[in-house]
């Protein structure tokens, strides 16, 4: 579709929450991939708009062409680098089609599954063959498709298109290192988050490290972590900000990692980082090590079936590797079970199904007390071992519970907070607090998701330890089974409160781990609740929240919030503030002298560090007369609140350091040093600072920002003045009240007083004057110039609607300015309407319809044809008097377990047992990745 209509779609989107009416739809679809040619609606960012989404530079994707054309899976799109004449980066859009790039398979008769691009081999029992070669590229298969999620589909799917966002590494001596050998065997867990690598590393026979080191692929230090001191064996960390073609080299697997210690017996182990779809299922895991020389080790990944006793593993080993192994299942150094083992260097992973796992093998594994042993058979046998428990990690497993999560979802108000800490005993400690019921407490259990509607099933019971005065619970759970530890670390289990009035439940949350950030924030204490019922007054909301916030020595604050129950049209624009008053419940809404916008944010979670804090907010947090609120659409002047506490130090405000004080003084005031900022900007020969803001030379009626290198310079929009007289400020952009010839308004000032505050707009975090007229912004995408605010004197509130763009008469319509909201007839088609185009319509007869670059008659039919992908034969599009209309063929709807799309064939159909039985695969592809 045109770059324009992507445009409109991403400033509807974020102004969705600006009007209650819904958004036009495009009458008469244009061409659906075509590169940008636009200006980004994201103001001061690098990228590609694409679809109403946003795209960062080098950022692939499936696009999605909306009803009735959807995810074209055999088609990826490419944000492309581009530079300016005048050298600034901007992005491209390029697609390509994929199909060709599909992998040859072996087995006699592919199939392509629904949502799919390439065809894939047919499900079958992935055990029966007797060749161990097969049978390990089965396992491979099973370990990353079906055996551990209920959908095979989801799976499938998250294979074909999701890009891992998983990484692992086995970290082992450094045999060909001048430093002296290290038995120690470590083991890295990573998790990439847009431009974030958060790594948990857990490690054995080795003194606690000093450093970490990710090298490059040309074995330089990319990023070096200086580990603080500590008794734990986990070290948590977070590399922030990686550059693209890091990125790039992380997931093509060309990046390793380096952890040394420095104490005198300095030990180095070193280990690639590698993708591995394995890490999706895992739920216990194990560290393989040996007593002897350096560079042996290993590491096992495991998981139980959905619903058979079935433990799934795959090993990844380093320097052990031998032709001829033994796998062993062992306690006490009894051997259970044992597999023989064909491992190579070249694929040194080794996947393998234990079945039937009995009640004692079961008990023995909830408690840490199951070994696997990797032994090598021969002359010279080696051996590597490690027990194995429940998946360690730095991300903290938690439960927020809200009234709207509740089996039957309400709006009471309350809240409820969980924390827990898994053990490798198997026992699981946890904190509970709950506040704000609307009747009296019955029972606070841990359950499963219910088998039929509003039918609980209960796992474990924490009423008896539930202290009805303080609202809390702490205790532990000593006898989880295997079972429970595998639904606990696959987000499958959930914690409920029953009162009175809702005894089947009137709190619910999902138990779900939190990925560790890097933040101060103690999550090992439990959180500070948010709940409607703190709000003054209370608010009646499904919406409750928890919030970890710590002050740290140089009194910067760190916080973490998480959003559950909201409502989608609730979480359509959602911002969190920290306020400080005198007393808890006496608010004055016009006051904002200890009031910070902490963050906005669209989904669940919000976090970040706020340095420049007043000493009176640091106060207030120290004597607990702080709180956190997270406002929202629905209810701008609190959904949610909490009360904060956090003991501090900082009198004066936030400290700054004094090599800090100076760079400050030196970025202000010294124009050699703003050249030297990478993100200065340098408009009318001048250098302004990122961030800065001021009114161009060349039209007083601007105002111009510097975003990182960028300069956004938009249009002044002045009040509407109410007094009959107005002049003109030689110096000012707007007119003012020429109040000396009309007394009338003299009173003017009066009415401001009323409201000395005037507005605060969460977009810009400004306050705006009673009755002035402005362009809402929204981050990350700047002002919106299709949206006007005014702010009403009367009641201190901000009103916004949507500019109503008028009708035009001509067939192109063009927009004059990339940054115009609506567009307007070019000249030479300002005719009246019918007229134009006089060879291909007449005034007095039906429309035609322009589709691409083709015109249709009114009533034609046809196909579209897409770029790249051709035409689309299971589509229909039909002219209906000038409007272009285009419908899916509709497919019925199936109920068999084995579908199968045809090549060319619109709809998937049923296979026949015949079917099946010709189709069964003879040979296996291994899917590791």
């Amino acid at each position: 579709m045109e770059a324009a209509f992507y445009k409109d779609q991403i400033i509807l989107a974020n102004c969705a929450w600006l009007h209650t009416g819904a958004a036009s739809r495009l009458k008469s679809p244009a061409l659906p991939i075509q590169s940008e040619r636009e200006p980004l609606p994201s103001k001061g960012l690098s990228g590609c708009s694409f679809g109403g989404r946003f795209y960062s530079l080098e950022d692939t994707w499936h696009p999605d062409l909306g009803e009735p054309f959807g995810v074209m899976h055999c088609v990826q799109c490419y944000c492309e680098p581009q530079k300016s004449r005048r050298g600034k980066v901007f992005g491209k859009v390029n697609c390509k089609n994929i199909k060709q790039d599909c992998p040859e398979l072996d087995c006699d008769d592919p199939v392509l599954l629904p949502g799919h691009c390439c065809k894939t081999c047919p499900k079958g029992n992935h055990l029966k063959k007797a060749d161990s070669r097969e049978k390990e590229d089965d396992l491979h298969k099973s370990y990353n498709d079906r055996s551990y999620l209920s959908s095979e589909e989801v799976v499938s799917i998250y294979l074909t298109l999701s890009p891992s966002a998983d990484f692992v590494a086995v970290l082992t001596g450094v045999t060909d290192s001048w430093l002296p050998s290290s038995s120690g065997v470590a083991r890295a867990r990573f998790s990439l988050t847009r431009t974030s690598l958060a790594f948990s590393i857990t490690y054995q026979r080795m003194d606690r490290p000093s450093k970490i080191i990710f090298l490059d692929s040309d074995g330089t230090t990319a990023f070096e972590y200086r580990v603080p001191k500590g008794q734990s064996d986990m070290i948590c960390g977070v590399w922030k900000n990686l550059a693209k073609p890091l990125m790039r080299q992380l997931h093509s697997e060309q990046m390793r990692i380096s952890m040394s210690t420095s104490t005198s017996r300095r030990e180095e182990v070193e280990g690639k980082i590698i993708k591995h779809r394995a890490l999706f299922a895992e739920t216990f895991s194990s560290t393989l090590t040996s007593e002897e020389d350096s560079g042996m080790g290993g590491i096992a990944m495991l998981t139980l079936s959905d619903t058979e006793n079935n433990l799934h593993f795959i090993l990844i080993l380093q320097g052990l590797i031998k032709h001829k192994d033994k796998v062993q299942l062992v306690y006490r150094q009894h051997i259970l079970r044992e597999i023989r083992a064909n491992i190579t260097s070249h694929d040194p992973d080794f996947a393998e199904v234990l079945t039937d796992l009995n009640s004692r093998e079961l008990f023995w594994l909830s408690r840490g007390q199951l070994e696997i042993a990797v032994v090598t058979e021969g002359q010279d046998p080696r051996q590597i071992s490690g027990f194995i428990t429940g998946r360690k990690s730095c991300d903290t497993i938690q439960s927020v519970m809200s009234s709207g999560d509740a089996l039957t979802p309400g709006k009471t108000g309350g809240v409820g907070s969980a924390i827990f800490n898994l053990h490798d005993n198997g026992t699981l400690d946890y904190q509970v607090q709950v506040a704000g019921l609307t009747s009296d407490f019955l029972g606070l259990t841990i359950e499963l998701k219910p088998r039929r509607r509003n039918k609980r099933s209960v796992l474990y019971d924490l009423t008896p330890e539930y202290n009805k005065a303080t609202g809390k619970v702490q205790g532990s759970w000593s006898r989880l089974e295997a079972r429970h530890i595998h639904m606990l670390l696959q987000n499958e289990l959930f914690i409920n409160v029953a009162t009175a009035h809702s005894q089947e439940g009137e709190l619910r949350g999902q138990i779900k781990a939190l990925l560790y950030n890097g933040l101060e924030a103690p999550r090992y204490d439990l959180p500070t609740p948010l709940a409607g019922n703190f709000v003054s007054p209370p608010v009646r909301t499904g919406a409750s929240g928890h919030a970890w916030v710590s002050v740290d020595k140089q009194c910067h604050l760190h916080y973490e919030i998480v959003v559950a129950g909201l409502s989608k049209a609730d979480d359509l624009t959602v911002n969190a503030h920290l306020h400080g008053l005198a007393e808890i419940g006496e608010i004055d809404d016009s006051s904002t002298t200890h009031k910070r916008l902490l963050t906005g944010f669209y989904g669940s979670q919000a976090q970040g560090v706020l340095k420049d804090i007043s000493a009176e907010l640091l106060q207030h947090l120290d004597q607990g007369t702080a709180f956190i609120q997270v406002s929202t659409k629905m209810n701008p002047r609190g959904e949610i609140r909490g009360r904060v506490h956090v003991p501090n130090n900082c009198e004066l405000g936030t400290r700054v350091d004094v090599e800090e004080a100076e760079f400050d003084d030196l970025f202000v005031k010294d124009p050699e040093e703003l050249k030297k900022d990478p993100h200065t900007c340098f408009f009318e020969n001048q250098h302004h600072a990122h961030g800065s803001r001021w009114t161009p030379n060349y039209d007083k009626c601007f105002s111009c920002s510097c975003q990182k290198r960028t300069v956004i310079c938009d249009p002044v929009i002045c009040p509407v003045l109410t007094c009959s007289r107005t002049i003109q400020p030689e110096a000012k952009c707007c007119p003012v009240c020429d109040e000396r010839k009309d007394p009338k308004d003299m009173k003017a000032p009066e009415r401001v007083d009323e409201h000395p505050e005037g507005c605060y707009f969460e977009g810009d975090q400004k306050m705006h004057a009673p009755g002035t007229t402005w362009h809402p912004f929204v981050p990350p995408f700047g002002y919106i110039k299709c949206a006007v605010c005014t702010c009403k004197g009367s009641s201190g509130e901000v009103h916004c609607e949507k500019v109503t763009c008028p009708v035009l008469t001509c067939s192109h319509p063009v927009r004059r300015n990339p940054s115009d909201c609506c567009k307007e007839c070019p000249e030479e088609e300002r005719t009246p309407a019918g007229l134009e185009h006089s060879d291909m319509m007449q005034a007095d007869g039906p429309r035609h319809c322009k589709f691409g670059k083709n015109y249709y008659q009114n009533s034609d039919n046809w196909h579209p044809w897409v770029p790249l992908v051709g035409e689309m034969k299971c589509i229909n599009c039909w002219c209906d008097h000038g409007v272009t209309k285009c419908q899916r063929k509709q497919c019925p709807v199936l109920t068999c377990s084995n579908i199968n799309r045809r090549e060319g064939a619109c709809c998937p159909e049923c296979l026949e047992e015949d079917d099946l039985m010709m189709k069964a695969p003879d040979k296996r592809r291994t899917f590791r990745h």
